[in-house]
C-alpha cells in the first residue's frame, strides 16, 4: 500500500474543514454548526466528558480486535495448510460468513443481555470471518516447495509457521483487518446505544435526542478521529512488518515465500 504522507493527511483535514465551513455558511441551520464552534466544544468538553466515552469505545474495540486476532489467525492458518481442516470447517464458514452481523444483534443480546458481552462479541464477530477467509487464502497459496527447506532440516510447524506462514501471510491479514475495522467501528457506534451510559455512541445519540447539535458534532469529530488513528496505525505496522511491499512499490521484484524458506532455513541450521 502506498505511504500516504502527513502532509497529504493535513491537506485532506483542512480541505474537510473548509468544505464543511462552506455548508455551513451556505445553509445557516443550527443543525449543521460551524467547525470552529464544534472544536471549541470539542476542546470544553474533551478531557472530562469525551474522552471517557471514546475511552470505553477506544477498548470494546481493541478487545474485540485482540479475540478476533487470537481466534481467526491460528484458524485461517490452519484451514489454509491442512486441507482436512479446510474441507471440516469450509461449509460453516460459507454458512456464516454472509450473514449481516448486525442481524445478529437482536440474538446476541438475548443470550448475553446489553452489557459489555454483547458489544465485544458483536465486534469479534465482525473481524473474525475477515481474518480467517484472508489467512486461509493467503496460506492456501504458499507454494508446496517453499516448505521442503525447511522440513528437510527437521523444521517444526512452529518453525515453520514463524519463518514462512507468518510473512506470507502478514499482508493479506492487515489488510482485512483494516476493512473490517470500519465495519466495527459502525456496529459499535450502534450498539452503544443500547444498555450503556458510556460509549462515543452513546454520547452522540443522546447530544441528538437533546438537540445539542455541537455536542453531537464533537462526538463525531471524535469518532471520526478514532477511526483515522486505527488505519493511520495499520498503515505504520504494514510499512514496518511487510518491508518486501515497499520494496516492491520503489521498483523493486516481489520477493516470493521461498526467501523466508532459504534464510529461515540458514537460521535453523
Amino acid at each position: 500500500m502506498a505511504k500516504i504522507s502527513l502532509r497529504m493527511f493535513v491537506l485532506g483535514i483542512i480541505f474537510s474543514l473548509a468544505l464543511w465551513a462552506v455548508v455551513a455558511h451556505l445553509l445557516a441551520m443550527p443543525v449543521i454548526p460551524p467547525p470552529e464552534q464544534v472544536l471549541l466544544r470539542l476542546v470544553q468538553k474533551f478531557t472530562d466528558v469525551i474522552a471517557v466515552h471514546a475511552g470505553y469505545s477506544l477498548m470494546r474495540i481493541v478487545l474485540g480486535l485482540a479475540a478476533a486476532v487470537a481466534v481467526g489467525y491460528p484458524v485461517g492458518v490452519l484451514m489454509g495448510y491442512l486441507p482436512r481442516v479446510n474441507r471440516l470447517l469450509a461449509p460453516l464458514l460459507y454458512l456464516t460468513y454472509p450473514v449481516p452481523k448486525i442481524a445478529l444483534l437482536p440474538v446476541v443480546m438475548l443470550l448475553f443481555g446489553v452489557g459489555e458481552t454483547s458489544k465485544l462479541l458483536l465486534v469479534f464477530l465482525i473481524i473474525v470471518f475477515q481474518v480467517v477467509v484472508a489467512v486461509r487464502d493467503a496460506v492456501a497459496v504458499i507454494p508446496a516447495e517453499t516448505y521442503a527447506p525447511l522440513r528437510v532440516l527437521g523444521a517444526s510447524f512452529a518453525q515453520i509457521v514463524r519463518h514462512i506462514i507468518v510473512p506470507a501471510s502478514l499482508p493479506k491479514f492487515i489488510t482485512a483487518v483494516r476493512v473490517a475495522m470500519a465495519t466495527a467501528i459502525s456496529v459499535l457506534f450502534f450498539t452503544e446505544t443500547f444498555g450503556t451510559q458510556y460509549g462515543i455512541g452513546y454520547y452522540i445519540m443522546d447530544a441528538w435526542l437533546r438537540v445539542n447539535y455541537l455536542d453531537m458534532y464533537a462526538g463525531i469529530v471524535v469518532l471520526s478521529t478514532m477511526g483515522l488513528l486505527l488505519f493511520a496505525l495499520l498503515d505504520w505496522a504494514e510499512r514496518r512488518l511487510c518491508e518486501w511491499n515497499r520494496a516492491e512499490e520503489n521498483g523493486a521484484p516481489r520477493e516470493q515465500p521461498l526467501f523466508y524458506a532459504i534464510i529461515a532455513s540458514a537460521q535453523i541450521r
